[in-house]
């Protein structure tokens, strides 16, 4: 199955969708089967000693997932978690972006599987790891 959205299409409806959180997030690239998205980090994010926050790093997990579901299968707004993990692995680099990497393992006609990894911006080292499904809306 090729992309509904690209890139561009992609970014634009989720600042539609969710226009109060999306100067946080940036579709950074996007493939048939991964997407890579970009977490700016700020102030309100901060826990003290200068780790970002779980809920801030499970807020990018669930946002990357969404979109590389709505890149497959369009503007479907109503797209939504039905199960999710997460790992916090180690204190994230303090004062830089968050990346997350997902992956696409199964897109089926109810359901979608993903797996994100999250880095600091410019480090290999993984502050967090993500399994997420996603449920789709019946097509009308």
């Amino acid at each position: 199955m090729v992309l509904a959205l690209n890139r561009d299409e992609l970014q634009t409806f989720l600042v539609e969708v969710f226009p109060e959180v999306m100067d946080l997030y940036r579709v950074e690239a996007l493939t048939e089967d991964t997407v890579q998205m970009r977490f700016k980090v700020g102030a309100g994010n901060l826990r003290p000693g200068g780790t970002v926050s779980g809920p801030a790093m499970f807020a990018l997990a669930d946002v990357t997932v969404y979109a590389m579901v709505l890149a497959k299968i369009g503007r479907e707004a109503l797209t939504v978690t039905t199960n999710a993990t997460i790992d916090f692995m180690r204190k994230p680099e303090g004062g830089r972006d968050l990346i997350a990497d997902c992956r696409l393992l199964k897109l089926g006609r109810a359901l979608a599987v993903c797996d994100v990894l999250i880095r600091s911006d410019g480090s290999e080292g993984i502050v967090a790891r993500s399994s997420m499904t996603y449920s789709i809306p019946p097509r009308r």
